[in-house]
């Protein structure tokens, strides 16, 4: 998204047919309960084509408008995006096979509490009935796998059990893989590799 030429390519293509079901739900939540913003999913990926929903916390400042890209991507000009891209690639996960998300979607930039937990769980029902591809849901991160617990509670009937592969690992940001012990440091990014390969088996 560093790049020009990506970023303006993105934008036009924002209600391109595979995308605009996402980005017009976007459109109606943005400022809804002066929550405030919340970002386009970028072109770059599957949207209802996605096999794969990638969920991690909240949106970072780099999908801000202006600052930032102004879209949820994996080639965000960040560091997280930039770990998760390369995770990604490294397990033969294709971009196009996925659709990156968060439990919280408005941005915050901090952990949500309760009440926005509660929000973020009812915008997640709403999406995940836009996927009729779905086959893996990819929780990174506690808060991830937090909301998809309440998803499980209450929408019972969205998530039968079985009907999608529920893989768990940890947020690909810095803090969450960080530990001054370097063997936990490793340990940490192998089972975030692990996960992503076990996403790209489902996937074959």
């Amino acid at each position: 998204m560093a790049d020009e030429a990506f970023r303006t390519e993105q934008e036009k293509d924002l209600y391109a047919p595979h995308i605009r079901a996402v980005n017009e739900m976007v459109d109606e939540l943005r400022d809804q309960d002066d929550r405030g913003w919340m970002p386009y999913v970028a072109p770059w990926h599957g949207g209802v084509e996605a096999r794969v929903l990638s969920i991690l916390r909240d949106p970072g400042p780099k999908t801000q408008k202006g600052g930032g890209s102004g879209f949820l991507c994996v080639e965000n000009d960040d560091a997280t995006a930039e770990r998760q891209c390369n995770g990604f690639a490294e397990a033969g996960i294709d971009p196009r096979d996925t659709i990156p998300w968060n439990a919280y979607p408005w941005y915050i930039n901090r952990a949500p509490d309760a009440e926005e937990r509660r929000a973020g769980v009812t915008v997640l029902a709403r999406l995940l009935c836009l996927l009729p591809c779905l086959d893996v849901v990819l929780l990174q991160g506690g808060d991830a796998q937090d909301g998809w617990r309440r998803l499980e509670r209450t929408h019972p009937e969205l998530v039968r059990q079985g009907q999608y592969e529920i893989v768990s690992t940890y947020h690909p940001g810095r803090q969450a893989l960080w530990s001054p012990d370097p063997a936990i440091r490793a340990a940490r990014e192998r089972h975030r590799l692990d996960a992503y390969l076990r996403i790209a088996q489902v996937l074959q």
